[in-house]
């Protein structure tokens, strides 16, 4: 998402990160992986079930669209750190418009299912087509 933030600014976008971990994690994760957006903090899970992002569990490890998501990541030299407060949370892709609109949906299956930067750029792009007409 990083290599992406010039190209949501562009469109006028805001990116923010929600996670479950305290203030320390979110410090260490936001130096670790050099995070510039804003990363709130959601440790009673409020947004994660507002929004119904699914929990995995010790199978999604043994799934095979896991194991390409773990050889993607090795290749980019990705790689986990500590755990966070839950590990088998998953996570999720928005995009919400003006006037509380849902403009993309992407809620994860399993680890690794991250919505493409693409995707999201092309939904904010439909957004100001939608603005402009």
């Amino acid at each position: 998402m990083r290599e992406h933030l010039q190209h949501f600014s562009q469109r006028g976008a805001r990116v923010a990160a929600i996670g479950l971990g305290d203030v320390n994690y979110a410090r260490l994760f936001r130096e670790k992986n050099n995070i510039t957006f804003p990363l709130l903090i959601d440790d009673q899970r409020v947004a994660y079930r507002e929004l119904g992002l699914k929990k995995a569990n010790l199978l999604h490890l043994l799934r095979p669209d896991n194991a390409r998501a773990r050889k993607r990541a090795k290749a980019i030299g990705a790689r986990q750190h500590r755990l966070g407060k839950d590990p088998f949370q998953l996570g999720g892709s928005f995009v919400f418009g003006p006037g509380n609109v849902d403009r993309f949906v992407h809620i994860s299956e399993t680890f690794g299912d991250n919505a493409q930067p693409e995707a999201l750029l092309a939904a904010l792009d439909q957004q100001k087509q939608r603005a402009s007409s």
